[in-house]
């Protein structure tokens, strides 16, 4: 494998790029913003200033992007000038009618394509244990399996197109709901003269275990990694949370889903964000809930 072309070296995209050079890949990248070039570009990572230039030569584009706006701004300038059969893969996290309208741009040029959203945050990206849900056919996922394996720990074809970005609005829905969960009960926990250590012992021993309180504790100390233990520096921004939510709840709508909880899940971390807190980890709500709590 070689020619890669990264484009959006953010967050995510920068530590994502940086691995597959360190995996002995080729990697071309590009960024609007000079400085995520740079910073890039300390990791071994090719970089040049106009988009054009960056996806000369490469036979895989990885796109990792804000918004699908931003992807299919970016796939229509760059498809009909990429070789066909080249490997298109889109990791950002958009909504399912931009990713197929995205694999439709592709199929039309006569390029593989494939829709591979990421769970496990910048912690994930930087040690390479990302999970990848995929969507798109079976001999483009065959394609793209051995490059998402030196960016992550473990890749999941979940179907067609579109299918990994279902995937991933489901899966952090369910991360929302239950890290609003997790927070109510160390709140009331608190106020019943339960100490963190006494709850945690117990919860992730007992039929309150899940991710949000084992891997992400929104407390300080029980779980020394989570960013409750770094000042609720992100890890995973609460504003990043609510587009998913929101990516979520467009979903729900779409298809005539009822999600009670999803929508009061987008709700808080409405008012959580609308409150300054954007920029905050999602784990830092628990803030917001005791601030509800009457004296």
């Amino acid at each position: 494998m070689a020619g890669i072309c990264f484009i959006g070296l953010g967050n995510m995209g920068g530590p994502m790029a940086a691995n597959l050079v360190k995996a002995g890949l080729t990697v071309t990248g590009f960024d609007l913003v000079e400085s995520l070039r740079d910073a890039v570009a300390n990791a071994g990572v090719k970089t040049v200033a106009q988009l054009t230039e960056a996806i000369e030569g490469a036979d895989t584009v990885i796109t990792m992007l804000p918004a699908g706006a931003h992807v299919l701004s970016v796939w229509r300038e760059i498809v009909p000038r990429l070789a066909e059969g080249t490997l298109v893969i889109d990791c950002s996290t958009i909504d399912v009618a931009s990713a197929l309208q995205a694999h439709e741009l592709a199929t039309a040029a006569g390029l593989r394509s494939v829709d591979a959203p990421v769970s496990g945050g910048t912690i994930g990206a930087k040690n390479a244990t990302l999970t990848f849900m995929a969507g798109g056919e079976p001999k483009a996922f065959a394609a793209a399996q051995p490059i998402l394996e030196k960016m992550g720990a473990k890749i999941i074809h979940c179907g067609g197109a579109g299918a990994g970005q279902a995937a991933k609005i489901c899966n952090n829905m369910i991360l929302g709901i239950s890290m609003i969960g997790v927070c109510e009960a160390f709140s009331l926990g608190e106020r019943l003269g339960l100490s963190h250590q006494a709850l945690f012992d117990v919860a992730s021993t007992s039929s309150g275990q899940c991710w949000s309180l084992t891997s992400y504790c929104p407390v300080p100390g029980p779980v020394p990694a989570s960013p409750a233990n770094n000042d609720y520096k992100p890890g995973f921004a609460a504003a990043l949370m609510l587009k998913d939510l929101r990516l979520a709840q467009d979903a729900a709508s779409a298809t005539g889903t009822a999600t009670p909880l999803g929508t009061h899940a987008q709700e808080l971390y409405e008012a959580f964000t609308e409150a300054g807190h954007g920029a905050v980890d999602f784990s830092g709500i628990i803030a917001h809930l005791r601030r509800q709590s009457r004296e």
